[in-house]
């Protein structure tokens, strides 16, 4: 072995205990009592040993508006929170991967740039799908739609009966579809403050949506994934599809479990996203929702952009958060007090984002997983200060918020992350090679 890592604390698989790992060109090849190797590294009496986390809702941007995020800057960010491996949402870079073209372009800004593991989603709009299997058999890890306007003018969202169609052609490739699932007949024109935002979008946008996804589901047998659930009550919509054995899984987010809408003020545009952070009850409904293997995952949705989007009120402001940094304390933060432990938010934030997309090697410290590793300090704490964050643009919502749990270190294959970009760019299990290191 090159190296063992020895921990009082590591969490695996079986749940935690004291281990050595240890590591041989880049992969774990054993977790035993006590191993040998030429270097050892302990870690302190207060560190747990987690595998890197694996988020598989990232919004990079770049190519074409890498002025609001960038292949360098987020997975620095990413690798700054203990997450090892992201996979890039298909929109807000121009062109948006909707085509092979526009996924070689992707990768081209990629390669080179990525201090962590990348993968990428393709995209459904009703234009390309024609396009569908050559972009699965090109290495993206899914496809992602809207059932409502997107933010964006060149990602247009899908009817129904497009995203019907969609899935049936998909099938014969087994692909997986990620939905942002809001009914646009339930949707109103958003007022300038918090309240007129809030109820522009109302819990029935998402319950109706998630209703219609478990008919399709039915219909198409296909797997469907709900992206960034807000509500309690779409949330229910998911265990109907659940109960009834369909192959259909949900997320939520950090700021979905952290904030609550009494809480935000009128002016405070950083909180906007969509769907919106609801009331306490409802956050509680969420937390009951991943308690019970409703809601299966924990991913940031990380949606920059730069400051001026930012301004203006709630009808006008940019909706989305950038938290790829701050994903791991937020959450720990709020699950301790609940009485969750760090190997319930491994499995959402780690092993379950992994098994979604297929990177079984991921997320998991276990013989044959990659050695990427997270060093954490769960009782550690700070102030999250924005200009401390490496977003390209640190527009945050958690400013000023005292946090659990500090990440003192990471590691990607078996090594330290520093300013070596040693990311890979990652496909799918039918992918043709991506050009190995990125």
């Amino acid at each position: 072995m090159d190296l063992v890592l020895r921990a009082a604390r590591v969490v695996t698989p079986d749940g935690e205990r004291r281990a050595d790992v240890g590591v041989e060109d880049g992969r774990i090849v054993a977790v035993a009592d006590r191993l040998d190797a030429a270097t050892v590294v302990e870690l302190a009496a207060d560190e747990v040993l987690l595998p890197g986390l694996v988020d598989t809702h990232v919004h990079v941007n770049d190519p074409g508006r890498s002025d609001w995020e960038g292949f360098d800057s987020a997975t620095r960010a990413a690798a700054a929170g203990g997450v090892t491996t992201i996979i890039d949402m298909p929109l807000n870079s121009l062109p948006p991967t909707t085509t092979v073209a526009a996924l070689d372009a992707k990768r081209g800004s990629a390669r080179g740039r990525a201090h962590v593991d990348v993968g990428f989603w393709g995209g459904i709009v009703p234009t390309n799908l024609e396009d569908l299997e050559e972009l699965h058999d090109a290495g993206v890890f899914g496809f992602k739609c809207f059932l409502v306007h997107s933010g964006v003018d060149e990602f247009p969202h899908v009817s129904e009966e497009e995203l019907r169609a969609a899935l049936l052609r998909l099938r014969s490739r087994d692909a997986l579809t990620i939905v942002h699932a809001e009914d646009p007949h339930e949707i109103t024109e958003a007022g300038p403050d918090y309240r007129g935002f809030l109820d522009s979008r109302p819990h029935r946008a998402e319950s109706h949506a998630v209703s219609a996804l478990v008919d399709l589901a039915v219909e198409t047998r296909t797997r469907l994934h709900v992206l960034h659930v807000s509500s309690g009550q779409a949330a229910r919509q998911v265990k109907v599809a659940k109960d009834l054995g369909l192959r259909f899984t949900a997320e939520t987010c950090p700021h979905y479990l952290t904030f609550v809408a009494e809480e935000i003020g009128d002016a405070a545009t950083e909180f906007k996203c969509c769907p919106p952070i609801r009331d306490a009850a409802n956050r509680e409904q969420l937390w009951r929702a991943l308690r019970d293997g409703v809601v299966d995952l924990v991913v940031t949705d990380h949606s920059p952009c730069t400051p001026e989007l930012k301004h203006g009120d709630f009808a006008t402001a940019w909706g989305g958060i950038a938290s790829l940094q701050l994903g791991l304390p937020a959450v720990w933060t709020q699950a301790r007090r609940r009485g969750h432990a760090l190997t319930d938010v491994v499995r959402w934030m780690a092993t379950a984002p992994a098994d979604l997309v297929g990177l079984t090697t991921k997320g998991r410290i276990a013989p044959g997983a990659d050695a990427d590793f997270c060093v954490f300090a769960p009782d550690d704490a700070f102030v999250v200060d924005r200009a401390a964050l490496l977003h390209r643009n640190p527009v945050t919502p958690y400013h000023g918020l005292p946090l659990a749990g500090v990440v003192r270190q990471t590691w990607l294959r078996g090594e330290p992350i520093d300013d070596r970009p040693r990311g890979r760019l990652l496909g799918n299990r039918v992918a043709r090679p991506s050009g190995g290191d990125a």
